[in-house]
């Protein structure tokens, strides 16, 4: 089977069931393949909740109700590289909803949306775990510490200058 409007390869749904098979029962492991399938897919678009719920011969209202309670789980398409904007109280305290606002400004887009380019998708977060370096961004996994409303360029256009220059080293990419 393959989603409407998706070209997910039958690989990623061959991979998805090998995992689903391993497990030595289904009941109460849907949070565990939904984990594995947004793994596999990158996201979970409604096709490939239907598939799961099929699979596991639940409701597909089932598992829409825990891709949807779960802000881990997400039904669009990310960006290639994520933005995080931590808004615990150490870091909303001094200023991350600043931070995220100019982030929103400079993007053009709202918190969990993904840039026209694909290049960038925008999460606010409850807690990264370096209160100490408050107000904290996190982009693919690097921390970048003390924010400010001025740092917010750099941050955007190191990753923009890296696809840029991936996009040199390909044949056919952008000159």
């Amino acid at each position: 089977m393959k989603p409407a409007g998706e070209e997910f390869p039958k690989e990623k749904y061959d991979e998805l069931n090998v995992f689903i098979e391993s497990l030595e029962t289904t009941k109460g492991a849907l949070i565990e393949i939904l984990h594995r399938a947004q793994h596999i897919f990158g996201y979970l678009p409604r096709d490939v909740q239907l598939y799961i719920a099929r699979k596991l011969g639940i409701p597909g209202a089932e598992v829409f109700g825990v891709v949807s309670f779960y802000s881990y789980f997400s039904t669009k398409p990310g960006g290639k590289h994520t933005i995080s904007v931590c808004m615990g109280t150490a870091c909303f305290v001094r200023g991350a909803d600043k931070i995220l606002q100019e982030f929103r400004e400079k993007l053009g887009i709202q918190t969990n949306e993904t840039t026209e380019d694909g290049l960038f998708t925008l999460k606010d977060v409850r807690c990264i775990g370096a209160c100490g370096l408050a107000p904290v961004v996190m982009v693919d996994g690097k921390v970048y510490g003390r924010v400010k409303a001025g740092d917010i360029d750099g941050i955007l256009n190191s990753y923009r200058t890296k696809e840029v220059q991936h996009a040199d080293k390909v044949p056919g990419g952008v000159k």
